[in-house]
């Protein structure tokens, strides 16, 4: 596959928190960020994510009398999945990993910080209707086709390439540089709705050996 200055590579929250040792670990996540530092010199442009939680954020259990971490309840925006407490500003744990270093990036995206709203996706809020602005920022740039890796691909990382097919972009999810939670069915799930929305899942030596 062969790559043009049309093309943004969108890595999405690789956080200490979504880290080994984090409070809400992805199975083996640190684990990409070496492809990531090699599928990023590809690309002219580089975008990073970064969960930006508020203390006592509405997602988190905690914030919830009897509730535990992975338990469901029903919020104003619908269905919402209540999670550890992670990400919250100014921490530790809201950094990106260390050993992440792409100083290339042209614009660093905080989500997630009101805190009555949870937001996987880079460009919509939970309830759907709040943007983020990113899709207007990839229109004024000029950027049409969208490549996602990172954090969690059955959560962030999908919700964001759903949502870049809204937003009429191409959106191709680099599957090896992804890591998933897996919670239930969750990625045969997500898989499903990129099928139906044509969001394309790729292995990223289609992407390293079209250089």
């Amino acid at each position: 596959m062969h790559l043009n200055p049309h093309d943004v590579l969108i890595v999405i929250d690789v956080q200490n928190d979504f880290c080994a040792s984090g409070a809400l670990a992805v199975p083996d996540g640190d684990a990409i960020i070496p492809l990531i530092h090699e599928l990023a010199p590809l690309f002219a442009h580089v975008i990073l994510t970064q969960d930006w939680h508020s203390p006592q954020h509405l997602s988190f259990a905690s914030a919830h009398p009897g509730k535990r971490p992975f338990e469901n309840i029903e919020v104003s925006y619908g269905e919402q999945t209540l999670w550890p407490e992670h990400c919250v500003q100014r921490t530790l744990g809201a950094e990106f990993h260390p050993d992440l270093h792409l100083p290339q990036a042209e614009l660093i995206l905080r989500k997630g910080f009101n805190p009555q709203i949870d937001s996987y996706s880079a460009f919509y809020e939970n309830d759907r209707t709040t943007a983020t602005g990113l899709g207007g920022y990839l229109r004024e740039r000029g950027l049409k086709r969208v490549f996602l890796v990172g954090l969690a691909y059955d959560y962030c990382v999908g919700y964001s390439a759903l949502d870049a097919r809204g937003q009429g972009f191409e959106a191709i999810a680099v599957r090896d540089a992804c890591r998933s939670i897996g919670l239930g069915d969750s990625v045969a799930q997500m898989e499903a709705e990129f099928a139906a929305a044509g969001v394309k899942v790729i292995d990223s030596r289609e992407l390293l050996n079209g250089r």
